[in-house]
């Protein structure tokens, strides 16, 4: 089976623009169910900054799943605070239906095994409820949409899993049953993002989508100037058969690969040479009045 992944380009329509991304996917109606509780997981290491999905594509995200009964938007503790704190980041989306979740505060849980060792993870994140995983194009080798996935564990200390990172995401990602929907969320590149370093960040309108999520990982990755086929994250998941990381094999809609890697690359290049020109005047005219 081919995987399908979509890129749409938006201006203000986000809403719009993701149901388009849905409808050249093939649509999510066996997801979209009364029976199936769908459960969002956000991607924000720490809620000072902005290196996480806008308020916009996860509405459109809800929106696009009417019939769920409940929408769980779900994130755990970390050292830079609590879930629940990093949450309010959508508060405005907050309903009876829309429900902020910690997972680490879910004391209903089920035992799983990962890395060898024995973890218990919170009960909503099993089948036959939706798992949707959301986050932003960086480019890290270990990625975005399958990074994410950490954030299922319920410890705050989860530096512990960083020696074996590859094999506890995607240990994670057998454990649950699979990502169903993956969403990058690609309003702003952030060019330097990594866990220890975001640089100013640049606006792209752009969401990539996909029902494969190690195909949106490669779509993704691709996009800010990665190479997915050497990304070890990439090569074990397509190892262990859990999706294709293989762009010559991923069959992407709407907007080009190429043609957006070539417009990002130059809004990368005008961001530098505007913040540097600023920079050399300073210097100069500090030599001027030295």
């Amino acid at each position: 089976m081919v995987s399908t992944v979509a890129i749409a380009e938006f201006n203000e329509d986000v809403e719009g623009s993701f149901r388009q991304a849905l409808e050249l996917i093939g649509k999510i109606d066996d997801l979209n169910k009364v029976n199936r509780p769908v459960v969002i997981k956000v991607g924000v290491f720490n809620h000072k900054e902005k290196a996480h999905s806008t308020v916009p594509v996860v509405s459109a995200i809800i929106n696009s799943f009417k019939r769920a009964p409940k929408i769980f938007l779900a994130e755990s503790d970390n050292y830079k605070g609590t879930g629940t704190e990093r949450l309010q980041i959508w508060k405005e989306l907050f309903s009876k239906r829309v429900v902020p979740f910690n997972l680490s505060e879910d004391t209903k849980t089920r035992e799983v095994n990962v890395v060898s060792e024995k973890i218990n993870l919170s009960h909503i994140l099993f089948k036959p409820n939706v798992l949707v995983s959301t986050h932003i194009p960086r480019p890290f080798e270990k990625g975005s949409i399958l990074k994410n996935l950490l954030g299922l564990t319920s410890t705050s200390k989860k530096a512990v899993f960083h020696k074996k990172l590859d094999n506890v995401l995607l240990d994670l990602y057998e454990a649950v049953g699979g990502i169903d929907l993956a969403v990058l969320d690609g309003t702003y590149m952030y060019p330097g993002v990594t866990p220890k370093k975001i640089r100013k960040r640049i606006k792209t309108n752009v969401i990539v989508v996909g029902r494969d999520a190690v195909a949106v990982e490669a779509v993704g990755a691709s996009l800010v100037g990665l190479e997915p086929e050497k990304m070890p994250l990439i090569k074990e998941a397509m190892k262990r058969g859990l999706g294709e990381g293989n762009l010559n094999k991923i069959k992407v809609l709407g907007n080009s690969v190429e043609s957006l890697k070539e417009r990002f690359r130059q809004q990368v290049i005008q961001e530098k040479r505007a913040s540097f020109f600023p920079t050399l005047v300073k210097q100069r005219h500090k030599k001027s009045n030295g």
